[in-house]
């Protein structure tokens, strides 16, 4: 070991310069001298490992943008430096460059690039190979890729160098032999394979030129490539080292979009050869397949194959907002089989969901597929979009395929950034401020600022109090001796318009009343008009989720999943699968001619001429880029009428299928017409007018269709009592006269703003811009699962957390929370999916303004985030304190504020003394498991006295605390510790009396010694009831047993039973020093 030590740091130093035409950067490995113990460590280690371990090292000083730096095994050679000029301009992305170095008969293998280890681009951070002796083919490959899509691409040939410096290990005889070797196995691959390789470099020089790899029987690096394989370096005929490469590769990846691959234009059907459709879910692939046949394979991906990697650092703004991407395991799954179903396969088509995500999985899996070698040149690309699952859909998308919207995909990357960078930004600056909360996210935020500021306003509310004054007339029913009634209300008074708060006081209001009763009232206007009420327009995303919760009660995240169920397919009664409606995710209101056409010949076969419209409607909504320009929400066959579903499916999914059904047969049908009158009554001088209306149905147009579904009422639908009292009041001419029956004045208050349900929030969303159709539901739910947000009977409240996330995000974070800032945001992303913004612009905008914020935020204490949250939220903090009281009434010096728990995610009201007072008031929050379990009334009642104990002289209190009731012997003073006892055990609270507590402080009681150690036995009471102690050991008292029936020998009993248990932490075995001689090197 001594001498392979030595021999080590003898070694002699070689370096190596590799030099090509393109902008280049230098490397030089430390000196072995500097670091001779590390080295000799690794070859230590490489001498007790397995002889066909691999190794992979990361060396962080290289700062590469996004590259791979691989070095295999060859002679000597223990410092290298490769130059490739300035690298400091971001124009090399991936390098993969072999080489290595050898001492005597070992061999290692470098990973050299930025972060290998540290990025997850290997799985195994340190391996190890023993030299077998025999030379492996060598890598004759440098691959450098430019940043920008405007940038050039480099593809680049770097053969390897054929004048190796020799070192002490090799003679320069055997270095001729190997050189000589080389040349003719370059020979006989290059006339095997038909390229035309470039010249070696002369001797005298260690740089190597950069030649082409001709296209035949290899992978060509196009300049359209958005990311290369960590495998293109290695030759085809080292298939051990590409599978172990492969088996140690990361699912963490560099990319960048860019258009990818060869993509076909041609029509893709009826198929010519055999192709692989891809889909997100199993359903659509089953119904796709049955339409297609079986020169189609259709596989699932099963939504996105990899995602952002869930850790910090995976979006990296000071790297050109390069990512790292994280493939879950089931993945990879899904990627095999894909991969295996492209074997002899001539198209590979992506018929992904037509929107942001949809292009974006096609993306994905196109890249991960690259990079496992699975697309071959023979296979060609398609991508393919359907807005419905029919057969003549399928068909005609497969008409016209296109390739990657490379926009769509960079709006989806700016939408992933944007959201990475908020949350884990936030997150840690929220755990550390406000302990146990985190990161709502930028939308979620938005919505969660909306929720808690309509609380704000409803505590800020004070009501108004005003009168109305409702009037019963009567006048006698033609041809008969009965009198018909109706109502009518008070509209002026003394020749005054009456508006909300006119009458604002009790007295008003009689004097009203009296006047009004001694009146004589006659008809003195008849009105009657004409109203038209147009039809709905079709649903969309948000207004499905609206209306589901208004009339089917639905969430929004359960009206996502029927919908969602229904537009991948459902198999009908004839065993055929079919979509029932179309594209789910959508606000774009438009319907397709030949849609409309079925629509409206319907409505004339089931309700006649007249109910359909001369032209047919054309509906549009002017939201910026209305996701690509999707159609409305509709039946994929209007023809299929909800009684044909009935035993089909599932009650809520026919719910929701008659509710989709019938609104867009109404969209295409006449409005409804109502006949209104409006009938003014007043007194002799017209100073009191009152006024009565009603309306009734002319013609019942669009109305006609939600009659007859049952599963839908409509709100206006009121029966034959509307009816009645229009033809009570056509009735009535000018000048009739009037009886009057009653007059009732009816007492007011103004009523705060109502809090948002699911289907108001969604509407207020989308008014102002936040989110869209795709982020509604999955807003919602992620505010519920942090306990943000609260929802009783439909309605949506804030917890206290919430509101304090909220305030503390609006006043340190004022742009996450700015509606109108998240409604341009929203603009942004748009416009970045329609190509007129570049996406790695507005990300860095973004981030030099949310870094600043970040950095502020940081420096501030905690303590001033407790005084913002108090000052914010006094009046709700400390509203159960009596008489509005702040003064602590433990050491009645300190002053009660809100404080945050140093050790866990609590939140109480406690004295400002603190340490010197520990008294807490109220607790806000607790653990994690306490919240699952029933909150205990926080209000802060008077201690109540029991008695005087006749003793002391001293009082006894029942006071309530943290942990629940208890008794005390003596009042709260400066330097003095009341004596206490937990009365938690009694459920009736109220029925203690003075004897109860005056024997619960005697407690702990001492019994006697324990007779074999002398120690004392102890009859104490704990919260689940009396128990005795005998120092670390337990027992408890049973129930049936009295306290006072407890003695010393009943104590022992019970100590030396089976039911004991020991307090405290155990002590530990004793532990065996194992002393390992090491030898001295």
């Amino acid at each position: 070991m001594i001498q392979l030590q030595r021999s080590l740091f003898s070694t002699t130093t070689t370096t190596t310069t590799i030099t090509t035409s393109v902008p280049s950067f230098t490397f030089s490995s430390p000196s072995i001298h500097h670091h001779s113990l590390r080295h000799f460590m690794l070859q230590f280690r490489a001498i007790q490992n397995p002889p066909n371990a691999n190794i992979g090292i990361g060396i962080e000083s290289v700062q590469w943008r996004k590259c791979l730096v691989l070095l295999p095994r060859v002679t000597a050679m223990t410092n290298f430096r490769c130059s490739l000029g300035g690298i400091s301009n971001a124009s090399s992305r991936c390098a993969v460059l072999r080489s290595t170095t050898s001492f005597s008969d070992f061999g290692f293998w470098f990973g050299v690039g930025r972060g290998l280890v540290s990025d997850g681009v290997f799985s195994r951070g340190f391996s190890s190979r023993v030299s077998d002796g025999k030379q492996k083919k060598r890598v004759k490959s440098f691959v450098v890729r430019g940043k920008d899509k405007d940038e050039s691409g480099v593809d680049a040939v770097c053969k390897e160098d054929s004048n190796v410096a020799s070192g002490k290990s090799l003679g320069a005889e055997e270095e001729s032999k190997m050189v000589k070797k080389r040349t003719v196995k370059k020979q006989t691959r290059s006339k095997k394979d038909g390229n035309v390789a470039a010249s070696s470099s002369s001797k005298g020089d260690n740089d190597s030129e950069v030649s082409r790899k001709s296209s035949k029987g290899k992978k060509r690096v196009s300049k359209k490539s958005l990311g290369g394989s960590a495998f293109e370096g290695i030759p085809d005929n080292s298939i051990s080292v590409k599978d172990e490469l492969k088996k140690n590769w990361n699912s963490s990846q560099y990319e960048e979009a860019k258009p990818l691959g060869k993509f076909t234009h041609k029509p893709l059907y009826p198929a010519s050869g055999k192709s692989v459709v891809v889909v997100e879910s199993v359903t659509k692939a089953k119904v796709i397949k049955g339409y297609l046949g079986d020169m189609y394979e259709v596989l699932p991906s099963y939504g996105h194959v990899r995602d952002l990697a869930a850790r910090s650092g995976s979006v990296r703004p000071d790297d050109d907002f390069s990512m790292v991407w994280e493939v879950p395991s089931p993945a990879w799954t899904h990627l095999k089989s894909i991969k295996v179903a492209l074997n002899g396969a001539e198209n590979l088509i992506i018929a992904s969901d037509p929107d942001r995500e949809g292009e974006a999985i096609a993306w994905h899996i196109i890249e991960m597929l690259h990079q496992q070698g699975a697309l071959q040149d023979n296979i060609s690309l398609a991508r393919v979009v359907f807005h419905e699952i029919t057969e003549q859909s399928i068909k005609g998308a497969l008409q016209t395929p296109r390739e990657i919207d490379v926009n769509l995909v960079h709006a989806y990357l700016s939408r992933r950034a944007l959201d990475y960078l908020i949350g884990f930004n936030i997150s840690p600056l929220l755990w550390r401020k406000l302990p146990g909360c985190q990161s709502a996210g930028r939308v979620q935020s938005a919505a969660l600022s909306l929720i808690c500021d309509r609380e704000m306003e409803i505590d800020e509310f004070k009501p108004k109090e005003y009168w109305s004054v409702e009037v019963q007339f009567k006048r006698k029913e033609l041809g008969s001796n009965k009198y018909i009634t109706f109502p009518a209300h008070l509209t002026h008074y003394d020749s005054k318009k009456l508006n909300q708060f006119s009458i604002t006081s009790d007295t008003e209001a009689s004097d009203i009343e009296s006047k009004i009763n001694s009146a004589d009232f006659k008809v003195i206007s008849l009105k009657r008009s004409k109203i038209r009420r147009n039809p709905p327009t079709p649903y969309i995303t948000s207004t499905l989720q609206q209306d589901a919760a208004n009339k089917l009660h639905f969430t929004a995240n359960h009206t996502m999943k029927l919908a969602q169920k229904l537009y991948e397919g459902v198999e009908l009664s004839d065993s055929v699968a079919v979509g029932l409606i179309t594209y789910i995710r959508t606000d774009g209101l438009h319907i397709s001619d030949e849609a409309v056409g079925s629509i409206r010949s319907l409505i004339i076969e089931r309700y006649g001429q007249d109910f359909v419209t001369k032209n047919a409607p054309k509906y549009f909504k002017k939201v910026k880029n209305a996701q690509e320009a999707h159609e409305a929400i509709r039946p994929t066959d209007i023809r299929k009428l909800p009684s044909m579903l009935a035993g089909v499916l599932d009650e809520d999914s026919l719910k929701l299928y008659t509710l989709i059904w019938s609104r867009t047969v109404s969209c295409q049908m006449e409005p409804t017409i109502f006949e209104q009158i409006q009938l003014d009554i007043g007194n002799a001088d017209d100073s009191i007018i009152l006024r009565s209306a009603s309306s009734r149905v002319e013609f019942p147009g669009y109305r006609a269709v939600f009659m007859e579904t049952e599963a839908v009422q409509d709100k206006d639908s009121d029966g034959s009592n509307r009816d009645q009292t229009y033809e009570v009041l056509n009735s009535f001419k000018t000048g009739d006269p009037l009886y009057l029956v009653q007059t009732e004045l009816n007492h007011h208050y103004t009523q705060p703003p109502p809090r948002y349900t699911e289907a108001s929030l969604v509407k207020k969303l989308e008014e102002l811009g936040i989110g869209r159709p795709s982020t509604y539901a999955t807003t919602l739910k992620v505010l519920q699962d942090r306990n943000y947000v609260t929802v009783k009977n439909r309605v949506l409240s804030p917890e206290f957390r919430g509101r304090m996330v909220s305030a503390f995000l609006s006043h340190h974070f004022s742009e996450v929370t700015d509606y109108s800032f998240t409604a341009d945001m929203e603009t942004e992303l748009d416009n970045v999916s329609a190509g007129l913004t570049e996406w790695k612009g507005l990300l860095r905008d973004y981030w030099t303004r949310f870094k600043s914020y970040c950095e502020c935020t940081s420096n501030v204490h905690i303590h001033q985030v407790e005084k913002m949250l108090e000052k914010k939220f006094g009046d709700y903090l400390f509203a159960s304190l009596p008489d509005q009281s702040r003064v602590c009434p433990s050491c009645m010096e300190g002053t009660l504020i809100f404080k945050v728990s140093r050790f866990g995610a609590g939140y109480f009201i406690g004295c400002d003394q603190h340490p010197r007072c520990k008294y807490i008031a109220k607790t806000l929050y607790g653990t994690e498991e306490e919240e699952d379990t029933p909150q205990p009334s926080t209000r802060i009642e008077e201690p109540k006295l029991l008695g005087v104990n006749d003793g002391s002289n001293e009082k006894v209190l029942l006071k309530t605390g943290p942990y629940g009731f208890y008794v005390q012997l003596g009042e709260d003073r400066k330097g003095y510790i009341p004596k206490r006892a937990s009365v938690s055990h009694i459920k009736d609270v109220d029925s203690i009396t003075l004897e109860d507590a005056l024997e619960l402080l005697q407690y702990p009681l001492t019994l006697g010694n324990h007779p074999k150690d002398g120690q004392p036995i102890i009859l104490k009471l704990a919260r689940v009831g009396f128990c005795v102690r005998h120092r670390r050991t337990i027992a408890s008292v049973p129930k049936n047993m009295k306290p006072s029936d407890v003695t010393l020998e009943k104590a022992l009993e019970l100590l030396s039973g089976k039911d004991v248990r020991r307090s405290g932490r155990p002590k530990g075995k004793t532990k065996v020093v194992e002393v390992e001689a090491i030898e001295a090197f």
